[in-house]
């Protein structure tokens, strides 16, 4: 099932209530470029929202390639996208390490899709992947469009070079997969579902390109990302939601791990952002009772999830657990995968599904 009825939305990887926060801070160094950043994206979140969906790329013809397609512009520090064209597919790397980074996070991402889930690129037909480096003057976020990556360079004092971090790619471009497939509404819980499926395939992305096991892995989004002066790790832990940072500017990490602490909030499109932190941990739990590779199994289920066609753009994270249950019956049968993802939506305290086992035929 595809939904391509409304253009895709803006989606950044620190969210308003971040910026907000350090833009009210005293320290006029720290909140002028928060305040410049969060004007910049209500602008694109506007454009976005105005925006006509159109093609992206020439419509490959017959079978999409399994090579990505790749160009890494550079924005020279002004808002023009996507900039002037330094590293096209298939050239050596350039002087420039930001430009690198992208370069290879947008081919790390493909080869995870295509390598654990036989999808070619973010639509499934090979679309090309974009990226702008050197986004604006010290523009302190990351985001996906619906037509390409921009990254900023962060401010130096909070936030590093925003390519620092390889699931942060990741995640971006996981929003495009998730526009092309269920198209989840970017608000309340089918919005918190939306940015937890971008942490998952982001951090199975790192995991991926780092041959971890589920018990090397770090479950951290955004490592390397905080600048040294910040109390704090990352932007987000799956392992442990809620411990991500604890700082005198940033404020404490308000990511809930079970739904006893969901957090109603009018802010962040209705906490898509902070209650992403459920489904994340549920995703772990998964991940850590199965061991291995993540991407294997864990993520096989949700993947199997997200591009089934049963996914509705409004699901709740109840309906969603149904599915990853129903989707872990379907592949793997009534055991251990099936145990472990009832169990795991259990301990973060969302109904869990096929609560009504005669509502399933034994021979399943």
């Amino acid at each position: 099932m595809t939904h391509t009825s409304h253009a895709p939305v803006f989606c950044t990887i620190i969210p308003p209530h971040v910026l907000d926060k350090i833009a009210r801070n005293e320290d006029q160094a720290l909140a002028d470029p928060a305040r410049r950043t969060l004007e910049q994206d209500a602008a694109l979140r506007t454009r976005r929202r105005l925006a006509t969906v159109s093609a992206i790329g020439p419509v490959p013809a017959g079978a999409p390639s399994d090579l990505p397609n790749r160009t890494v512009y550079d924005a020279k520090h002004r808002t023009d996208l996507p900039g002037k064209k330094v590293r096209p597919e298939g050239h050596n790397p350039v002087k420039d390490i930001t430009v690198n980074r992208a370069y290879d996070g947008l081919g790390a991402t493909f080869e995870l899709y295509l390598k654990a889930y036989n999808r070619h690129s973010i639509d499934d037909s090979g679309m090309p992947l974009i990226a702008s480096v050197h986004y604006d003057e010290g523009y302190n976020n990351a985001f996906w469009n619906g037509e390409q990556m921009v990254f900023g360079d962060g401010d130096g004092e909070i936030f590093n070079d925003f390519t620092i971090s390889l699931d942060v790619i990741g995640h971006e471009l996981t929003h495009g997969v998730t526009y092309h497939t269920a198209n989840l509404e970017y608000f309340s819980q089918s919005g918190a579902l939306n940015e937890s499926l971008s942490d998952v395939f982001g951090s199975l992305v790192k995991q991926y390109a780092l041959q971890q096991t589920a018990d090397q892995a770090d479950w951290l989004i955004g490592a390397g990302l905080l600048a040294p002066r910040v109390t704090g790790v990352a932007l987000r832990s799956m392992k442990a939601p809620g411990t991500a940072y604890d700082d005198d500017v940033l404020g404490k990490d308000p990511q809930p791990a079970t739904m006893e602490h969901y957090v109603h909030t009018g802010r962040d499109n209705g906490g898509v952002h902070i209650n992403s932190g459920i489904p994340n941990h549920a995703f772990y739990l998964v991940a850590e009772a199965l061991g291995g590779h993540a991407w294997e199994k864990a993520g096989q289920i949700w993947y199997d999830t997200l591009t089934g066609g049963e996914l509705g753009p409004n699901a709740d994270f109840a309906a969603f657990a149904a599915l990853t249950v129903a989707s872990a019956r379907a592949r793997y049968g009534d055991g251990d995968e099936h145990k472990a993802v009832l169990d795991a939506w259990g301990q973060v305290g969302v109904p869990a599904a096929e609560s009504a086992p005669e509502s399933v035929p034994e021979s399943a």
